[in-house]
């Protein structure tokens, strides 16, 4: 069995940074996707998602985005772009490969004499790989909060990785439960064709967009805090919603309107903190995600809750292991297009000085397909 210098696991944003710095350091990755087609999460995401960055400050290593840099595109364009950056790269790039289970090879073992990983996929194919990037994100796994009466509830729920426009919630009472920026996004464009609520446990905290005329985004990577591992400790709270006046006139107009989270569901009402009830007809979860590592347990790379032990993405259990694309795994963008390939060299150089790679130099042999 031949053996892949690095096999990057997830072919969205973080996937691809990792492959197309691990070329240009003249490393051969292998990108093991599990969706049909490229673009990672992004085809699933809400029709009318916008990023929150201008294209300048969206843009994957070694590509820019076309057109207008000031401009903040739409997820199609985002779609478009991952599209045409995967069809660029020199690397070998496999869709409709889910990763079931990764395991380390012992040193010696059957010829194996730097040991590394056996990645195993659900068709039942296995590679053979001396470092293993997990650049599955922290977004593939929907977070589903047990929410008194939940489970009971006589309507519908849906996680906002289910949502896609709101022609389908014409004329329902709809609760959005989540205070980010999806929340926000979702509830509002909701509003025009629902009743719509958006319930929280805290109040909404807004960022302007702007800033003395220019987007924050400018400000965060003047000041150096966009990179900066501080920039993640400094941040309190809840997530503040990034706003350029249109969200918070939606909700100081009350469309849709902002409460307190509810305190139980029962049947098809939900009971406010003021003990009113009033009957829904959809909830929808706006609560954020989880990564999904499940394929990384046997290996110990994992603490008791499923979140990767590591150091700036660098694997602190396994050796050449590494992360890319978990949310401020080293700064405020670690999860973002224009952070990931910052964090992907940091990874990546961190793999290759560690003593499987510097014992065989750089350049490995492709895996047969």
């Amino acid at each position: 069995m031949d053996v892949a210098d690095v096999i990057v696991i997830g072919g969205g944003q973080a996937g691809l940074a990792t492959a197309y710095t691990a070329v240009s350091r003249g490393v051969v990755p292998v990108v093991l996707d599990a969706s049909s087609r490229p673009g990672g999460s992004w085809p699933r995401y809400y029709e009318s998602l916008t990023l929150f960055s201008p294209a300048r400050f969206s843009a994957l290593p070694g590509r820019p985005f076309a057109g207008d840099p000031g401009r903040y595109p739409l997820r199609d364009e985002v779609v478009d772009y991952l599209t045409a950056y995967t069809a660029s790269l020199d690397a070998d790039v496999r869709f409709g490969q889910h990763v079931t289970e990764v395991t380390q090879v012992p040193a010696g073992s059957q010829g194996a004499a730097g040991g590394g990983f056996l990645v195993s996929t659900s068709d039942g194919s296995s590679l053979r790989a001396r470092a293993v990037v997990a650049a599955s994100g922290g977004f593939c796994s929907p977070y589903r909060p047990a929410l008194p009466g939940l489970a009971s509830f006589s309507g519908r729920v849906l996680h906002s990785a289910e949502y896609r426009d709101p022609v389908p919630f014409a004329g329902s009472r709809v609760v959005v439960v989540g205070g980010g920026n999806s929340a926000v996004q979702i509830a509002v464009e909701l509003a025009a064709v629902a009743t719509v609520s958006i319930a929280t446990r805290q109040p909404l905290r807004w960022q302007p967009q702007r800033i003395l005329g220019r987007d924050f985004h400018w400000w965060l990577t003047r000041t150096g805090l966009d990179s900066s591992r501080l920039g993640p400790r400094l941040s309190k709270g809840t997530v503040p919603v990034i706003d350029d006046g249109r969200y918070r006139a939606a909700i100081r107009a009350a469309r849709p309107e902002r409460r307190a989270l509810f305190r139980r569901v029962d049947g098809d009402d939900v009971v406010w903190p003021d003990g009113a009830r009033e009957r829904v007809d959809v909830i929808i979860l706006a609560t954020g995600f989880r990564p999904g590592l499940s394929y990384l347990a046997g290996t110990g790379a994992l603490d008791g809750r499923g979140v990767p032990l590591h150091d700036g993405g660098v694997s602190t259990s396994v050796p050449g292991l590494g992360f890319v694309g978990l949310e401020r795994q080293r700064s405020f963008a670690s999860a973002t297009l224009r952070g990931v390939g910052r964090d992907a060299a940091h990874v990546l150089d961190a793999l290759l000085r560690q003593p499987a790679h510097r014992s065989r130099g750089t350049r490995g042999s492709r895996v047969a397909r």
